[in-house]
């Protein structure tokens, strides 16, 4: 497990990812038997957006994050803007820099397990 974190101590993006889609296998075997489907959507959203989160802390400087943003395809002046706010990173993880940067699609590949498509599955609805 030493690969897994960083030379500060700090776990890496891909060891996080593994272990929460680990926790959300665990989760949907224990709670994917319920028919209630309201709040799976919610928990989905609430996930993908603490990563974005968690993504965009690990970006320290505002250099570094813009430069970040522009890889992922974020428009030039959306990424300067978002770089430079001084709005908290919860709020960040939900604006247009980041979402049009950290898409669903891009958390997919790097391994993140959506919530919903567990219960879908689970359901037959898949």
């Amino acid at each position: 497990m030493s690969l897994a974190w960083t030379k500060r101590g700090r776990p890496t993006t891909e060891y996080r990812l593994k272990k929460r889609s680990e926790y959300v296998r665990g989760w949907m075997g224990y709670f994917g038997i319920s028919d209630y489907y309201r709040p799976i959507p919610e928990l989905d959203h609430w996930l993908r957006r603490r990563i974005r989160m968690c993504d965009w802390k690990q970006w320290r400087g505002v250099r570094n994050r813009i430069r970040q943003l522009r890889a992922l395809g974020t428009r030039l002046r959306t990424a300067i803007w978002t770089g430079m706010s001084s709005k908290s990173d919860w709020y960040l993880s939900r604006s247009l820099g980041t979402q049009t940067g950290m898409t669903n699609d891009w958390l997919k590949r790097q391994g993140l397990i959506s919530i919903r498509d567990q219960w879908m599955k689970a359901h037959g609805d898949a």
